[in-house]
């Protein structure tokens, strides 16, 4: 591979993901990060011999994957190899919003049905536990007083292994439809109908898109290394703490609900699943833009 030199980022130039009203607000750190891994992104294409590429930018909700993937479509597009950003968010069976009516529904109902299967279950506990319903108090055991604790964690880690269970499942996610076109994409299909999500179920839609000359597919997406998502050739994963990745969320603030005991608890569990899918990986960046190894994440 010859020497790559950055070219300067002209940022009204970036084509970013294809998720309806997303807000991307690229700066110089994204554009740091996607110069850290840029070399060995270009060393895999040029070992492929015009051959299609798919990539995928995953990592903690809000962690930069929009940004960087954008970046890296940039640095791609420059070098003669046509990129397109594909945005993930656009392929959950439900938009944002019901979404998180069903995490919560998942949680509750699992809870519940331990709870009342427990002989810990009363009338009174009962109404104290929809008292808690309204702030979704039931979702912070950091709540919980000291008489509350036992039936309550019973309740709390029932309702937190079923939303682990749905989170990033074929429940939630149609891993189909993407795995779909991924599959085209790479036999050299230059026609994809792709999915747009947007806000309300008004908006869902799908799109002919022309991928005439386009080599590399960048899916940029939480789920991008998920063991149901086939095909994807070089999964690069951002490492972020679920504290680091719920500053990110606040700072873009693309939803309302993302400051809540719900959405905390999703981002803790979807943490766990991409450190147990690290090791599948090419590249690991770190939040303050190092490439780090399995073992030196692992003991992060």
């Amino acid at each position: 591979m010859n020497t790559w030199n950055p070219p300067q980022v002209n940022l009204s130039s970036v084509k970013t993901g294809d998720m309806p009203g997303d807000k991307i607000q690229i700066n110089q750190s994204h554009i740091d990060k996607a110069t850290t891994i840029f070399p060995h992104l270009l060393r895999e294409l040029e070992g492929r011999n015009g051959r299609r590429l798919v990539v995928s930018v995953y990592g903690g909700s809000g962690v930069g994957k929009s940004e960087i993937g954008s970046v890296l479509g940039y640095y791609c597009n420059q070098q003669n190899h046509p990129a397109y950003i594909l945005s993930g968010d656009n392929y959950p069976h439900r938009i944002p919003k019901f979404n998180d009516i069903e995490r919560l529904s998942v949680f509750r109902n699992a809870g519940l049905n331990a709870f009342a299967r427990s002989k810990q279950f009363s009338n009174d506990r009962m109404k104290k536990l929809q008292q808690k319903w309204p702030d979704m108090a039931d979702i912070n055991p950091q709540t919980f007083t000291g008489e509350e604790s036992a039936w309550m964690n019973a309740y709390f880690n029932a309702g937190r292994e079923a939303l682990a269970a749905y989170l990033g499942s074929e429940r939630e996610i149609d891993f189909s439809t993407v795995n779909h076109i991924i599959q085209l994409f790479k036999s050299g299909e230059n026609r994809l109908n792709l999915k747009r999500m947007g806000r309300t179920t008004e908006d869902i839609r799908f799109e002919a898109v022309d991928f005439t000359g386009i080599q590399v597919l960048i899916i940029e997406w939480t789920h991008g290394n998920n063991p149901l998502l086939a095909g994807i050739d070089f999964p690069l994963f951002l490492f972020s703490t679920p504290a680091e990745t719920l500053a990110h969320r606040l700072a873009r603030g693309r939803d309302k609900n993302t400051d809540t005991p719900l959405i905390s608890l999703v981002l803790a569990i979807e943490h766990e699943k991409l450190i147990s899918q690290a090791g599948a990986a090419k590249l690991i960046l770190s939040k303050n833009g190092d490439l780090i190894s399995l073992a030196e994440l692992q003991n992060w």
